[in-house]
């Protein structure tokens, strides 16, 4: 035999009050008549928002401010940046680079070289002339305190160890017990004013502040939170069933719209659009299409006809006026060609020639 675990909708409620009962079903009432127009509302902007969200919104968005800017960085900001990091690798980095290496490294070894020098005199200063001296400060300074801190000791310490003795810790003492007696009458008188005081604000204020909140302000606010529980639940039921009314009239509305403008604006498309766009297309456009192909290409074929007549004209033109151009006359060697070359078994200059 199983047992099932209770569900949380089998779970036993607290019990409710006849007042609960009774304000529940008119403010329920009351609250669904009041909050159904306002979600209807609710749905219809949020439908539109959504919509010009999608159409407009987010498109001119893209067009004002997104596709600027990536234009901006992409063609602006990232060529300038490089240009700026070129010139400062150029004009910054290699200058330095170079001073550091030729100016300041060396420098800065001369100057090492030179501190080494001076901490060496220094340390034989130190060693040979100020650590002799400053013994003998330390010896002179022990001396002088040894001989104050006797005269301290004989002068000032032992004339006050009299004095706190045998003066000041009597008198400081009877002061102490005076205190320790003014205090104990203080503590008395302040006990008697403060229970004085209690029992005086506990009757007066206190008891009829509890009287208040026991008999008057807590059975209130029992009552106004019901109320309030009440309301805010029915608040919360009429929400929800005005968006299944609202999702309702909604679909009612798209399905007329459908049947009224998308279903004949869809057929006159399919039906009678279609054929007679594809026998415009067939009989007009296709037709008009070819004629202005033929017509630019007897065209081209004329202008190109027309272009090489005018070169033909300009050149006859030219000829007739300055006549024809001057053909490069060949440049004499100074070597002897074919026959005539120079070789090593005779002589072509002048005073040996046979």
């Amino acid at each position: 035999m199983k047992f099932e675990k209770p569900s949380a909708q089998s779970a036993p409620q607290s019990p409710e009050g006849c007042l609960v009962v009774a304000i529940r079903v008119p403010v329920r009432i009351v609250v669904l008549v009041l909050v159904v127009p306002v979600r209807v509302v609710w749905d219809a902007l949020v439908v539109g928002g959504r919509f010009l969200w999608r159409t407009v919104l987010r498109p001119v968005g893209r067009a004002l401010f997104v596709w600027p800017v990536v234009a901006l960085w992409r063609y602006a900001v990232v060529p300038g940046a490089k240009a700026v990091g070129r010139l400062v690798k150029v004009l910054v980095l290699v200058p330095l680079v170079w001073l550091y290496r030729h100016v300041l490294t060396p420098l800065g070894h001369a100057l090492a070289w030179t501190a080494r020098g001076i901490g060496s005199g220094l340390a034989w200063v130190y060693a040979r002339v100020l650590t002799p001296v400053g013994h003998a400060c330390v010896w002179v300074a022990d001396g002088v305190t040894a001989v104050v801190a006797r005269l301290g000791r004989y002068l000032l310490v032992v004339p006050a160890g009299w004095l706190y003795a045998w003066v000041l810790a009597p008198v400081g003492r009877a002061l102490a017990w005076c205190g320790r007696g003014l205090l104990w009458v203080a503590r008395a008188v302040g006990t008697g004013v403060g229970v004085v005081l209690y029992w005086t604000a506990r009757i007066l204020l206190v008891l009829p502040a509890i009287a208040l909140w026991r008999w008057v302000l807590t059975p209130v606010g029992r009552v106004l939170a019901v109320v309030g529980r009440e309301v805010w639940d029915a608040l919360g039921h009429a929400w929800r069933i005005a968006g299944h009314i609202s999702l309702a009239v909604g679909r009612a509305l798209a399905t007329l719209f459908r049947w009224i403008f998308v279903a004949p604006v869809s057929w006159v498309y399919r039906t009678v659009l279609t054929p007679v766009g594809h026998v415009v297309r067939d009989v007009v456009l296709r037709p008009a299409a070819e004629a202005a192909r033929a017509v630019g290409r007897v065209t081209r074929q004329a202008l190109a006809a027309a272009r090489e007549s005018a070169r033909q004209a300009r050149a006859d033109f030219r000829r007739m006026v300055f006549g024809e151009p001057r053909q490069p006359q060949p440049v004499e060697r100074r070597e002897p060609m074919g026959d005539d070359t120079r070789t090593l078994g005779r002589s072509t200059t002048v005073l040996t020639k046979d």
